[in-house]
């Protein structure tokens, strides 16, 4: 399961737009938190400390303990966050409020692990998938996803049923999606599968 950070939150009473952009030049995030039965709250969280954590974390969605200035804590999930498309700065946060029983679904990372055969016999190693969606509990929730690819031979696919997924988490995506090929190199290519480089100069050569 992926750790949970602790993130101190303000409640925030002003809105509009010139309002929230004297906030972020003040050094915070406009955010919000909804859902899970409790009310809709505006808040603003310190930039710099969500700007680690997002740093830090290997996807956009994870879990954090909004410890909100005057009303008590709120374990929350990171549904959403807005990105300046200019800049790249966070502009504006979701959270929305969970409990141990609240499904939650992620878009985390695919971290292929292992050396696969394929590429021990000359190939190259593409992934094509890289971030996959999952559905799970709070307490079931991982950081990343990992595929081993160790078995995989020149030109074989490894697809999302081939995953192994963490126990309580599940995906509704297609099991045929592929995830990592390992792919003839031009070298192999023409040498018509032999052995590349130098060595397989001379043996076409002879």
């Amino acid at each position: 399961m992926a750790k949970t950070a602790t993130l101190k939150a303000e409640e925030r009473k002003r809105t509009g737009s010139g309002v929230l952009k004297q906030m972020r030049r003040e050094g915070w995030v406009p955010s919000i938190v909804y859902g899970g039965g409790v009310e809709n709250r505006n808040l603003k969280i310190n930039s710099k400390t969500f700007r680690d954590l997002v740093a830090h974390s290997a996807s956009e969605n994870f879990l954090v303990d909004l410890e909100i200035e005057g009303a008590g804590n709120q374990l929350a999930f990171v549904q959403d966050i807005q990105h300046d498309p200019l800049s790249g700065d966070i502009i504006h946060a979701d959270f929305r409020a969970v409990d141990e029983k609240t499904e939650i679904k992620a878009s985390l990372p695919i971290v292929l692990e292992g050396e696969a055969k394929g590429v021990k016999a000359g190939g190259l190693l593409e992934q094509h998938l890289h971030y996959l969606e999952i559905s799970c509990l709070p307490k079931d929730l991982p950081e990343s996803l990992h595929a081993d690819v160790s078995d995989l031979g020149l030109t074989e696919a490894f697809s999302v049923s081939d995953m192994t997924l963490p126990e309580g988490v599940s995906t509704v995506a297609d099991g045929n999606i592929v995830v990592a090929i390992v792919a003839k190199t031009r070298t192999l290519k023409s040498a018509g599968g032999g052995v590349e480089g130098e060595e397989g100069e001379e043996a076409a050569a002879e």
